[in-house]
């Protein structure tokens, strides 16, 4: 018998949750995980109550001409990390994995450099997720101690400051 191994079939779960997303640009499923035991899943999308991209029919931060990985605060999306670790009660999360697959939105293909952004690095810390385990393909995943997001601090340089809060 030839069984899926542990990452895979987490993923696979995130790969599932990312099509309840509605973000016009891409899906994004998570899934926290502690003692082989799902704690939690998230998906992007607007806040309860809220419009979502694609029931408008338009991304701001694309209609703006606004790259991946910035101005996030535009976005009308709540992350996938972000509603995983809303939903998770904090003593469950310490120690835990957090499993995440990012798919085009547009052609359905996988994003294999899916990266959390800063601000989803920051909660996950916070979180205390001690990994994050990200698919790349159907097979591969590339997985990332939280340590090293503690130790490669995102604090952004002077210049790119200016003009904010």
């Amino acid at each position: 018998m030839n069984r899926r191994d542990k990452h895979n079939y987490y993923l696979d779960i995130a790969q599932t949750i990312l099509e309840r997303a509605t973000c016009l640009r891409n899906n994004v499923g998570a899934v926290i995980v502690k003692n082989d035991e799902i704690i939690s899943t998230g998906y992007n999308g607007a806040p309860r109550g809220r419009a979502n991209c694609c029931d408008l029919g338009v991304c701001r931060r694309e209609q703006l001409g606004i790259p991946r990985g910035q101005r996030y605060e535009l976005c009308r999306s709540v992350h996938a990390e972000q509603n995983a670790i809303i939903a998770a009660p904090r003593n469950e999360m310490i120690g835990a994995t957090l499993y995440l697959a990012m798919c085009n939105s547009k052609t359905g293909e996988l994003v294999p450099d899916a990266s959390p952004c800063n601000m989803c690095r920051r909660m996950i810390i916070n979180a205390g997720i001690e990994r994050v385990i990200i698919r790349n393909t159907p097979f591969e995943y590339t997985i990332h101690n939280v340590q090293d997001y503690i130790d490669q601090d995102d604090t952004l340089p002077e210049e790119q400051l200016k003009g904010t809060y």
